[in-house]
């Protein structure tokens, strides 16, 4: 009877409807439904279909009006955009206020919706379940790692990505990037041969020819290579290169973060595993703290498991920030503190906020940091969720002894269920560091006995002459690393780059030799999850033009050097040269991890994580702050070069904009929406002007890594702020 009601006003389409073959009401209707219906009343129409925003299209008609995706809007993403309107049989979904639905997370009504009332624009009218084969991998586009099911016609073309459930990392939930961004896979922009630099132009040529060149490129070089390891770079990608570099070359110059070293010994006690949790820990703590990151931005997912903690749990929740939050309405105490002062900040927590003078110099309220540390001292387990820019910048080191001064105040390496989950700047930030893609330490967080430069410096060096070459895996450094300027002129001055990269970008356009990467979706290989599970990603299409795994190149490169690699077997070989080089994966296989993942820390081989003094002892003073106008970066989920090679996702590439508060910008004489400029030292961006009063005053932010007005020419912390 309920089915048969059900069915009332629903249209018979199922064989146009893009729904017809995996929909629940369909096999509802088979399994239970009466057969044959009693009402004979004519159906309602709608016009049919519109356009829910620009990723999702609503044909009305069909809709149930279950309220799934009425309920994942105002009590999941909690972004309250989904609302019923009219009544009666009139009733259909929208907007409160008749704006597209667009969100972080909007794709996921798609999934949720039980009839095909939600379809995808990209996907609608593409296939139909009986036309496609699914394969299972894990996202690579953000240190949340959503493990993923590509949809796949023809063993050739990945048409949808749907969320593959586990319950673990990321609770059967995808943001936007990772749901539509598989447009890049197939981009005519793709780079898919080697291209050479011959007179000034990059030209394609044979892949004998580019490894010949490439290979004479650093055996001239030698020592004086040095080598950069993007976010995207698998485990074993990491560890072929800086095999490559350590053994072929007798170079240390490699390094996987863009904003200073990390102390070794840091970085050991980071990794113990009293001090790490799963991410599923969030559920069950009786507080979490977010420090220095904007998750919706950074780690979508595990954005949503904040809120669901909150929500569902009553856990409480701190956010401890420069920049405002999206976290700020739900949080129990927000403590906002100046750009580049999280050292101070720190203290002043791991003091209980007894040190007036702590918050001072971080900019802080007093009392909101007394506040903050009274409620993480009584709430119970905490969680301390931090951001990789923690330990960026020439106090990088000061600031994380601050960090492991907390967790010493909070007990989190005593206390089950509390520890730190750090989200890094790319989605295999922890792995790489573990596989040995660091100046100073190899694989296993192991010493190395010459430790070599950072980024930083490698861009010093190059410039300089000091070194003449570079190899860059997944990496863009004239994007993402500070000091654009450093970096133009070390890839102008370097006699050879080579550059493994799907795309032709800025940085690879300055390459004397490219070589043509896989897409997420043609790799295979694992990643470390920010909470230390292993997930492999698994190849779902083959391989366009001549694309050859980036693993197998740096294997030929690394023979042709005279380092010992596996060239002729699988890739899994590999993956086993990774498992027995770092002493707490010992023993591990690829069948273990299988399509669930496994956290190192939970095997017996955690036993041999490296021993760390978890003690930072006495801190040092945090310097003043700065009088004048202080310079913050925001990352934004949608700069990236998802929105700018899938087509369906282009309309949210973001413009730079300034984030200003009220006060500064009265002062200024800048009204919000204003186009401005920001400048230091003669160098400036153009920003529009927003204005938001949770903004504290003497700080202005602008987006890391936009296409135009890329806020890393800017070097200094202090800025200059006028009209345009």
């Amino acid at each position: 009877a309920v089915v048969e009601f059900l069915l009332v006003n629903h249209p018979l389409d199922c064989p146009v409807c893009d729904k017809g073959g995996e929909c629940p009401l369909q096999d509802i209707t088979m399994g239970w439904g009466p057969g044959r219906s009693r009402f004979i009343e004519p159906k309602r129409h709608f016009r049919k279909p519109i356009e829910l925003s620009p990723l999702i299209a609503i044909d009305r008609e069909r809709c149930i009006l279950c309220y799934r995706c009425v309920r994942f809007s105002q009590e999941v993403a909690e972004d309250y955009q989904l609302v019923f309107l009219e009544r009666g049989d009139h009733t259909y979904v929208g907007t409160h206020d008749g704006h597209p639905y667009v969100g972080p997370f909007s794709g996921n009504i798609i999934e949720l919706c039980p009839v095909g009332a939600l379809t995808s624009t990209a996907y609608r009218f593409r296939a139909r379940p009986w036309d496609v084969e699914e394969a299972g991998s894990v996202c690579t586009m953000c240190p949340s790692q959503c493990n993923i099911k590509f949809t796949i016609r023809d063993d050739a073309r990945v048409l949808r990505v749907l969320a593959r459930d586990n319950q673990d990392v990321d609770d059967g939930w995808l943001c936007d990037r990772g749901r539509f961004g598989y447009q890049v896979v197939h981009s005519a922009d793709r780079v898919t041969r080697p291209l050479l630099n011959e007179g000034g132009t990059l030209r394609p040529v044979s892949w004998e020819k580019a490894l010949e060149a490439a290979i004479s490129g650093l055996r001239r070089a030698g020592a004086a290579t040095a080598a950069l390891a993007g976010g995207e770079t698998t485990n074993e990608e990491g560890f072929l290169l800086q095999r490559l570099l350590r053994e072929g070359l007798g170079s240390s110059h490699i390094d996987s973060r863009a904003g200073g070293p990390l102390d070794p010994g840091q970085a050991r006690a980071l990794a113990r595993p009293e001090l790490s949790v799963p991410v599923w820990d969030i559920d069950n703590a009786g507080a979490v703290l977010v420090v220095d990151c904007e998750l919706v931005d950074e780690a979508p997912i595990i954005d949503l498991r904040v809120r669901k903690a909150r929500r569902r749990n009553g856990v409480k929740l701190v956010v401890a920030t420069s920049a405002p939050s999206s976290l700020d309405a739900n949080a129990d105490a927000v403590v906002r503190f100046a750009p580049g002062a999280v050292e101070a900040a720190l203290a002043a927590l791991a003091t209980g906020g007894a040190d007036a003078e702590l918050a001072r110099r971080a900019g802080a309220d007093a009392e909101a940091v007394r506040a903050a540390a009274a409620l993480l001292r009584d709430a119970g387990p905490v969680v301390v969720i931090w951001g990789e820019r923690v330990s960026h910048g020439p106090r990088g080191k000061q600031a994380v002894a601050a960090l492991l001064a907390l967790a010493k105040e909070l007990r989190l390496a005593d206390d089950p269920g509390a520890g730190l989950l750090e989200i890094p700047a790319g989605t295999n930030g922890r792995g790489l560091r573990e596989v040995g893609c660091l100046p100073n330490l190899g694989p296993g967080l192991a010493d190395v006995a010459e430790p070599g430069w950072d980024a930083q410096n490698i861009a010093s060096g190059l410039a300089n002459g000091d070194l003449s070459a570079l190899v860059l895996v997944h990496a863009d450094p004239l994007r993402t690393h500070p000091d654009r300027r450093a970096w133009e002129a070390a890839l102008d001055r370097a006699s050879t780059v080579i550059c493994f990269s799907d795309f032709l970008t800025e940085t690879a356009r300055e390459a004397t030799v490219v070589f043509p990467a896989e897409a997420y979706a043609e790799k295979e290989g694992t990643l470390t999850h920010p909470d230390g599970r292993l997930q492999r990603v698994r190849q779902a299409v083959g391989f366009p033009g001549e694309v050859r795994p980036v693993w197998r190149v740096l294997a030929e490169l690394c023979a042709a050097l005279d380092v010992e690699v596996p060239l002729t077997v699988s890739d899994s070989a590999v993956s086993d040269e990774v498992f027995a080089a770092v002493p707490f994966y010992a023993g591990l296989t690829l069948e273990e991890i299988g399509g669930r993942g496994v956290r190192w820390q939970e095997r017996d081989a955690a036993a041999n994580a490296p021993a760390a003094q978890l003690d930072p002892g006495a801190l040092e003073t945090p310097p003043e702050l700065e009088g004048g106008l202080r310079l913050g970066t925001l990352r934004s989920l949608w700069a990236a070069r998802e929105t700018r090679h899938a087509p369906v996702l282009r309309f949210l590439d973001p413009e730079q904009r300034a984030e200003l508060s009220p006060a500064d910008a009265e002062r200024l004489g800048i009204a919000s929406g204003d186009r401005i400029v920001v400048s230091v030292n003669g160098t400036s961006v153009e920003a529009t002007a927003t204005l938001r009063s949770a903004v504290p005053e003497g700080s202005v932010f602008l987006i890391e890594g936009t296409t135009k007005d890329n806020p890393n020419v800017l070097t200094e912390r202090l800025v200059e702020v006028r009209k345009a």
